[in-house]
Parts: C-alpha cells; structure tokens; sequence
C-alpha cells in the first residue's frame, strides 16, 4: 500500500448552524449490544451510528415536514449518531455538535467516521502502536469502517486502508455525543 493523504470531505453549507445546535455495509443498529433493543419504532438501540445517505439532506427543528428547515447538509457518508426516532423521523447528532432531525430515508447503515481535530489521522499498517503510516486522513474526511480489533478500527478511503484508534475519529463511541 502506498503511503498517501486522503482528500478532505468537509462540511459544506451553513456550518455557523451547527456550530449553534449543540462490514462498512451493515444494516442499521448492527452495531448494538447484543440482546439490548430500546423501545423503538425502529427497533434497533438509541444510541447508535448511521451516515448521511445523500450529498444533500434537509436538517428540520423537528420531525415532520411542518418543522422549518434548519440547514442542508452537503456531506454524503457524514456519520450521525442516532438520538431519538419517530417512526419516520431520525433525530441526529452531528460531528460539530448540531442536533436536527433528518427523514429516515436520508440515513443509512453504511458505518463511517469523521477526523476530528487540526491535524491529520495516522492510518496504520497493524493495530498497534508504533506501527508504520501507511496513510493520513486529513482533518474533516470521512472514511469507511471496517473490522475492528480491541480499541482499534480498519478505515479506508480514497483508495487507502489503515488502522486507527477509536479516540482519534469521531463515529465510533457508544456513548450519547450530543442531547
């Protein structure tokens, strides 16, 4: 594998409303415990990841086509992080902190992450520390996820696949990130 740096995918749009709200093909909720289901109308755990299906999907204050639009995400893959639901409303969490409600046909159960951070990822040959780069994912990229080995998870994008710690990228914490 050639050593490379990853293109950036960033966020484009009304980023200052974000600021202000608070197998890489699995199915959605693939990621919950086992045995653990909340009461939903999906059925499948809150929290959990999904991503963005489109490079265009319209952010609502709340769910249902009566609630004004808050923004457009033009982020295809963003990873989002599943807080409430309605049978047809998703409520979101965003990388940046904005909390929306999206339709449940703009997410899907692609798994990806988002770099966080000013500086790029290091995507190594082997989960462990001190293995060599193969690649960076420079600050705002999305990537693939893919097997996973203790605190470390395969990524790959652009053509490139490495490993990073869970703590370097954002989409991967079981826990709540945002209200």
């Amino acid at each position: 594998m050639r050593r490379g740096t990853i293109r950036a995918w960033g966020l484009v749009g009304a980023i200052g409303a974000l600021l202000c709200a608070c197998s890489p093909h699995g199915g959605e909720g693939q990621d919950c415990p086992t045995g653990v289901k909340s009461a939903t109308p999906s059925g499948f755990c809150i929290p959990r990841y999904l991503s963005l299906r489109s490079g265009e999907v319209l952010a609502r204050k709340g769910p249902g086509k009566d609630y004004a639009p808050v923004f457009v995400y033009r982020a295809k893959g963003l990873p989002v992080q599943v807080v409430d639901e309605t049978s047809d409303w998703r409520k979101i969490c965003d990388p940046e902190g904005g909390v929306v409600w999206v339709h449940r046909s703009m997410v899907e159960g692609v798994r990806t992450v988002f770099a966080i951070g000013d500086q790029p990822v290091t995507l190594r040959r082997a989960p462990v520390d001190g293995s060599p780069a193969v690649a960076y994912l420079r600050p705002r990229s999305i990537a693939l996820v893919g097997r996973s080995k203790g605190d470390w998870r395969q990524v790959s994008a652009g053509g490139q696949a490495g490993w990073v710690k869970s703590g370097e990228v954002w989409g991967l914490s079981p826990t709540l990130q945002c209200r």
